[in-house]
Formats: structure tokens, C-alpha cells, sequence
């Protein structure tokens, strides 16, 4: 499915199978990094999803990054990476 067809509500392809949810990442004690490369035709791009509960309520930014990697491990681990270092960053900020 493209990314434009996953903003916008677009079905997914007959017989596609959901990609099992990953599992957290902690980081800085309170935020949780789910990476979460997403295939291309040229690879895998960077991207992660990251929450924290602030007042009692999951606040989630999805982090889509123009980076491809050429293979999903590399990419896992530089979505990593990145959703580290935009945390350091940003901080809070990132729900805003």
C-alpha cells in the first residue's frame, strides 16, 4: 500500500497480511520507539513511531524519514537511531 493510500484511507491489497505491531523500544525513560521501516521498491525507508503518555494520555508521532536503507535490518536499526536523537532534540515538543 503507498504511503499516499495509508494517509488518505486507501484499501490494502486482496490477500496482504498486516505486519505483526513491533515491540517498544524505552528511551529516556518515558518515551517508547517502535520501529517500524516501511518497504519500497528501492529498499526499506526510515521510520518509527514514538509515544509517551503525558497526563494520562498516549500522545504518538510517526517519524518518516526520506532515508532508504537496502536492507530492513540496517533500516531498523537507523530508525533507531534517529527517533533517539530526535527525542534528544525535541523532547516534548515532538506532540506539540
Amino acid at each position: 500500500m503507498s504511503l499516499f493510500a495509508k494517509l488518505f484511507g486507501g484499501k490494502s491489497k486482496p490477500g496482504a497480511t498486516p505486519k505483526p505491531e513491533s515491540k517498544p523500544e524505552l528511551y529516556a525513560a518515558d518515551f517508547r520507539i517502535f520501529v517500524e521501516p516501511i518497504k519500497e521498491a528501492s529498499g526499506y525507508r526510515v521510520a518509527a513511531r514514538i509515544e509517551k503518555d503525558i497526563d494520562g494520555v498516549t500522545k504518538t508521532h510517526m517519524m518518516i524519514r526520506a532515508d532508504t536503507m537496502s536492507s530492513e535490518d540496517d533500516a531498523r536499526a537507523a530508525s533507531l537511531h534517529k527517533a533517539q536523537v530526535f527525542i534528544d532534540q525535541m523532547g516534548d515538543g515532538i506532540f506539540s
